[in-house]
């Protein structure tokens, strides 16, 4: 697909501000909207939308398809008569700088709770009906998913391997049985899909009336711990209980001399093949139902991928596997039409991965921070990016521009100041402009360095079991100074967006 020239943030919507805790797709996230329209912004990017699991992360969620509950707006459900005032007059003294996600589940599933006891008592005829047409629309993942989402909550949110069999290995009538013992916990799972969805199709309205697109992100493996899994174990590599045969992750490299341990099930390609890539089709249709344009996470394990026996404790023992490369994308190409992918070509690229990305006209990534660590031939410095790529000044896995600024070695420092002819006192700017004047397509750059923030703003950690995902944007961050500021490098550089 061809893009157009332009620009645009990074901003998860869990980093909005508001007085629940965490970001939602409520007034809020309007305003941000606005605020993107006003600054000639045609582009926000988010991370992956799924219900999040352990560690909060968006890269590990229990659903491919599901959206994330957290992400309900507690004001939308007031208009629409699903809570009262004193439901969310009195929230909880939550941190205004960060998401406690204990807290914030907490509070939340109770007032989503409540919004449900109300839907039962007193909706309209013709919410009902919405509710009814949108269970049929989904109905592909949605039971699997409700089941799946009920059986947590039966085994106390342990992970679905250790179920007792029938329920491990989807006996109908244990299923059944649990369902029928069960109706309020599986409706309600049910019922917080519809809210995200409605609220989320609400605000691409919006967004399609300001001109703006949602760059949104697929990881390529699944959490094991998922619906998904659990509802297809065919496609996977799995044993008999469960776990899996084969692991994903990275070898060895210079940055760790044990690679990297993901720990999520490979896929089974043969079996995905063999019946034309039903489930990765019905993956990037879903997907592409909640945002406009995909960054598909690990591209190169598409090419190839780094299988680990499971039960390993590091990733040295892997060995390198043919993925299904150009199969996949032929058919989903023949199947959605052009391909509005951006692919994340970024690690160790073999030949075979860039002429897949090629083959299919996808621009890669460049991040303007790793291009300071050699000489000026980097493939990462401006000069000499292709115009088919996506530059952005770093992503939620790196360091801030000024955190990156402040740690890194004083050789890469001072070619990055001379690069940029900068005395470093407004670096996170003096990236953003090197970004946006270069001849790539997209200009993007995370809204921790549109503010200067440092590295207590970083969004992830990758690695760190905890404590990620939780930075939220000062409410006084919108500024019109800032908005002029964003507007006028738009200008400038020929990436406004003017919307008609």
């Amino acid at each position: 697909m061809k893009f157009d020239r332009s620009s645009g943030i990074l901003l998860h919507p869990t980093s909005l501000p508001g007085p629940f805790g965490i970001g939602d797709l409520g007034h809020n996230a309007c305003k941000w909207i606005d605020f993107l329209s006003d600054a000639g912004c045609a582009l926000w990017q988010v991370l992956p939308l799924g219900p999040t699991g352990y560690g909060d992360s968006p890269y590990q969620c229990f659903s491919a398809f599901a959206g994330n509950p957290y992400l309900i707006s507690p004001d939308l459900l007031h208009a629409d008569g699903l809570l009262e005032v004193d439901d969310i007059n009195n929230p909880p003294p939550f941190p205004p700088d960060r998401v406690d996600y204990g807290q914030v589940i907490q509070w939340k599933l109770s007032i989503l709770d409540r919004a449900y006891d109300h839907f039962q008592a007193r909706a309209t005829s013709s919410l009902r009906a919405e509710y009814e047409e949108f269970q049929f629309r989904k109905a592909s993942w949605l039971d699997d998913f409700a089941l799946f989402m009920m059986l947590k909550e039966m085994h106390g949110g342990a992970a679905w391997v250790t179920w007792a069999e029938p329920y491990r290995k989807r006996d109908p009538k244990a299923l059944d049985k649990a369902k029928q013992a069960n109706p309020q916990i599986y409706s309600r799972q049910v019922f917080r899909q519809f809210l995200f969805f409605r609220q989320l199709h609400s605000l691409r309205d919006y967004l399609a009336d300001k001109g703006i697109k949602v760059i949104g992100d697929i990881p390529i493996f699944v959490a094991h711990d998922s619906a998904d899994v659990w509802a297809h174990p065919e496609l996977f590599f799995l044993r008999d209980s469960g776990e899996p045969t084969f692991v994903a992750g990275v070898p060895p490299d210079y940055f760790s001399a044990t690679g990297q341990l993901w720990g999520n099930p490979l896929y089974n390609w043969k079996i995905h093949a063999a019946d034309g890539y039903s489930w990765w089709l019905a993956r990037l249709g879903a997907v592409l139902e909640m945002v406009d344009i995909v960054r598909l996470d690990h591209f190169r394990g598409f090419a190839g991928y780094w299988q680990i026996p499971g039960g390993e404790k590091t990733a040295i023992k892997g060995r390198w596997v043919k993925g299904p490369g150009k199969a996949l994308f032929s058919r989903v190409k023949d199947s959605l039409g052009d391909l509005p992918i951006i692919a994340e070509d970024l690690g160790v690229i073999t030949p075979d991965v860039v002429d897949m990305r090629d083959h299919f006209g996808l621009p890669g990534m460049k991040i303007l921070q790793f291009g300071f660590e050699s000489d000026p031939s980097d493939p990462f410095l401006p000069h000499n990016y292709e115009t088919n790529c996506v530059a952005y000044t770093g992503t939620h896995d790196n360091d801030t521009v000024l955190g990156w600024f402040e740690r890194v070695p004083e050789k890469s420092r001072d070619f990055c100041l001379h690069y940029l002819d900068s005395d470093g006192t407004n670096i996170s700017w003096d990236m953003i402009r090197s970004v946006w004047s270069s001849v790539a397509v997209f200009a993007l750059a995370p809204m921790q360095d549109l503010l200067s923030l440092g590295n207590t703003a970083r969004m992830n950690y990758p690695g760190n079991p905890s404590g990620n995902w939780s930075w939220r944007m000062p409410v006084d961050a919108l500024s019109e100074r800032l908005c002029k500021r964003i507007k006028g490098i738009n200008y400038l550089y020929s990436r406004e967006n003017i919307t008609p």
